[in-house]
């Protein structure tokens, strides 16, 4: 009896453990995505300045 009550407490603990882990991993894609999405806007933005930019100069 004792024994399953010391598997059943791994097993909680494991999904606890689990489950940060797993909401940590998904908070740091969040800001990887977040960062990726205003680096790919404010290239986009810079490329079309620079083409702009350049086509009233010449």
């Amino acid at each position: 009896m004792g024994r399953i009550l010391l598997i059943a407490a791994a097993v909680v603990v494991g999904f606890f453990l689990l489950g940060s882990v797993i909401g940590l991993i998904f908070g740091a894609l969040k800001w990887v995505l977040i960062i990726g999405a205003i680096a790919l806007i404010v290239s986009v933005v810079f490329k079309l300045t620079r083409s702009s930019g350049s086509s009233h100069y010449t």
